[in-house]
C-alpha cells in the first residue's frame, strides 16, 4: 500500500465563441457589449454568465428594450447582482470539469449524491485491477503511531489477497477472455476497503458549484470532501473571482455572501 494526497486538477473551461456572439449581436444591436468585455481564456466563464444574464433582458445597451434605460456596464458589478438577485438560471451555462485525484471512495459515493448540474465518469473497479491499495489518511491518524501501523498492516494483507486472488484465478495467464476477467476482478473489488483511492473526472456547472462548495465544506461535512471542495473553492475563486469572490473562509468552511443563488 501507499500513502496518498487527493488532489483536484481543472482540466476544462467553457470556451466562448466571440465571433458567433458577434454575428447574433450585430443582429439585435447590441455590438457594443463585445467591446467591454475582455476576452483572455479566464475570462470566458465570467462572460458567458453576462451573456446569459442579458440576453433575459436585452440589456446589452439602453433603449434596445423600452423597459430598460440605464444598464450596468462594469462586469463585476453586474455579476455581482446576478448572485445578489439569486438569478441562478444563468450560471448553469458555465460548466468546470475536474479531475478528483487519488480520492477515496467514501468521498465519492458523497459527492455523486450531488446529480443535478453534473457529469460523472469514475474509474470502474469492475474493470480496473487492483494492483496496490493507496490510501489517504489525515493528519491526526498520522500523528497516531499505533493506529498507523496496524492502519498499515491490515491494507498490506489486503494488498497481498489481491495478489493472491489474480494468481489463484490465473487472470495473466494466456487465453483468459476479458469477460472472465470483469468478473473476477469484479469480485475482487469486494475485498477491497471504502477509504480505497480513485479518480473520477467531475463536471459541474457554477451554480452546482456554489451550492456544493458551501454544503461540503461546512463543518459537518466529512473530513476528506471538505478538503477536496475547499481545493475546488481556490481553484474558482482565481477562475472567476467575480462569481466566486463572495466567499470567505471560516477554519475551512467556504461561506458565500449570497446563499441559494
Amino acid at each position: 500500500m501507499r500513502t496518498v494526497e487527493p488532489e483536484v486538477h481543472l482540466i476544462a473551461r467553457p470556451d466562448f465563441d466571440y465571433d458567433e456572439v458577434a454575428r447574433y449581436l450585430a443582429d439585435v444591436g447590441g455590438e457594443n457589449w463585445l467591446e467591454r468585455v475582455d476576452r483572455g481564456d479566464l475570462d470566458d466563464a465570467q462572460n458567458l454568465a453576462e451573456f446569459a444574464g442579458r440576453i433575459c433582458y436585452r440589456s446589452w445597451e439602453p433603449g434596445l428594450n423600452p423597459n430598460v434605460s440605464r444598464i450596468r456596464t462594469d462586469q463585476s458589478e453586474y455579476l455581482r447582482n446576478i448572485l445578489a438577485s439569486a438569478h441562478g438560471s444563468v450560471l448553469e451555462h458555465v460548466n468546470f470539469s475536474f479531475i478528483l485525484h487519488n480520492v477515496s471512495r467514501v468521498a465519492t459515493h458523497e459527492l455523486v449524491r450531488h446529480r443535478a448540474g453534473v457529469a460523472v465518469s469514475q474509474e470502474s473497479l469492475r474493470f480496473v485491477r487492483l494492483d496496490d491499495l493507496p490510501f489517504w489518511f489525515p493528519g491526526w491518524a498520522r500523528d497516531d503511531q499505533e493506529l498507523m501501523e496496524r492502519a498499515t498492516g491490515l491494507l498490506q494483507q489486503l494488498e497481498d489477497f489481491q495478489h493472491w486472488m489474480a494468481d489463484h484465478f490465473g487472470l495473466d495467464e494466456q487465453g483468459v477472455k476479458f469477460g472472465e476477467k470483469k468478473a473476477k476482478t469484479s469480485f475482487m473489488r469486494r475485498f477491497a476497503p471504502e477509504g480505497l483511492a480513485t479518480g473520477m473526472v467531475w463536471t459541474a456547472n457554477v451554480r452546482t458549484l456554489r451550492h456544493v462548495i458551501e454544503n461540503r465544506t461546512a463543518p459537518g461535512a466529512e473530513e476528506e470532501i471538505r478538503l477536496i471542495l475547499g481545493k475546488v473553492g481556490e481553484i474558482m475563486v482565481k477562475e472567476a473571482p467575480a462569481l466566486f469572490g463572495d466567499y470567505t473562509v471560516e477554519n475551512g468552511s467556504w461561506v458565500p455572501g449570497w446563499r441559494k443563488v
